[in-house]
């Protein structure tokens, strides 16, 4: 019998959903920064075995969006609702919250787990009693889900959390062609390696101020050459992206290098166009353009 399914995980910003994913498909798909709101698309990580395969989805954090970029990640967010077979609620240990949307999941007939997150953590930041109080409070709110403590980094109680989802999944044939890893394209790829990069090295509003568009991708059996344009919203973050004699970008170019040969397991020649789009956040026509 084969078994595969949607497993579509949600929650607020920085509880940890791109580290989970990324551990449980073992692989680095969606960038990770200590900054809230860094997931900006849904992003799927595909598992496939002889027996089954799993479609993990990792989501923008829940926020109230306020301006047309925001209000298109809650759509993925939405979306990644109605197609869940399985729904993995991730939180964190001393987070206690009471989301809208939460209420919208509570009216669906599929299995819920919640996952409390950041498990390592306790008796350095977090008490003892802290893990207790927190699963009592996620307990009122979904009394007939499942709920596992987790470290998503440190991957404790991950193969309890991968048995449960297998033996959770639906006799159905595989929605994706075995030797999938990611709906996404490479191209996706090298634009949130350097996005990430962006977000360790700038401050402030830079990194969500930017956006990347990856124009030229040539891969050759040994090499690969890049060009991709960083758009920011005004001309001074066009400065301070660059930096003084072009020290930052050259900066930011070397260690976004790095990670996408590490990446790709390839010679990388990357080159950026720093570019000027105004207000790209704002205006739905840009937002269509750079794939949202």
């Amino acid at each position: 019998m084969y078994k595969s399914g949607f497993v579509n995980i949600i929650g607020s910003p920085n509880v940890g959903k791109s580290t989970l994913m990324n551990s449980l498909v073992g692989e680095k798909l969606s960038i990770i920064t200590h900054k809230p709101q860094t997931t900006r698309h849904r992003i799927l990580g595909i598992i496939n075995r002889s027996n089954f395969q799993i479609v993990f989805s990792d989501t923008p954090g829940i926020i109230n969006p306020i301006y047309p970029m925001q209000k298109i990640m809650m759509q993925y967010v939405k979306k990644s609702l109605e197609d869940a077979d399985i729904i993995l609620i991730t939180t964190e240990i001393g987070k206690f919250e009471d989301v809208s949307i939460f209420n919208q999941i509570k009216k669906k007939n599929i299995p819920i787990i919640i996952l409390i997150n950041k498990i390592d953590k306790i008796g350095t930041q977090y008490k003892k009693n802290i893990l207790y109080h927190t699963i009592n409070y996620w307990h009122r709110l979904f009394p007939y889900s499942e709920i596992l403590p987790i470290s998503a980094l440190k991957r404790i109680n991950q193969d309890l959390l991968m048995n449960k989802i297998i033996s959770l999944l639906s006799e159905h044939p595989p929605y994706y062609p075995k030797d999938y890893l990611s709906n996404k394209s490479k191209r996706f790829f090298v634009n949130e390696i350097i996005r990430e990069k962006i977000f360790f090295f700038y401050k402030k509003e830079i990194p969500y101020s930017v956006e990347i568009h990856t124009e030229f991708f040539k891969e050759k059996k040994t090499f690969i050459y890049i060009l991709s344009y960083i758009y920011v919203e005004r001309d001074s973050q066009k400065g301070i992206l660059i930096g003084e004699k072009g020290n930052a970008i050259k900066k930011l170019k070397f260690f976004s290098i790095k990670s996408i040969e590490l990446f790709f397991n390839k010679n990388i020649e990357l080159k950026f166009n720093v570019e000027v789009c105004k207000n790209w956040r704002y205006d739905y026509k840009k937002l269509r353009c750079f794939g949202y």
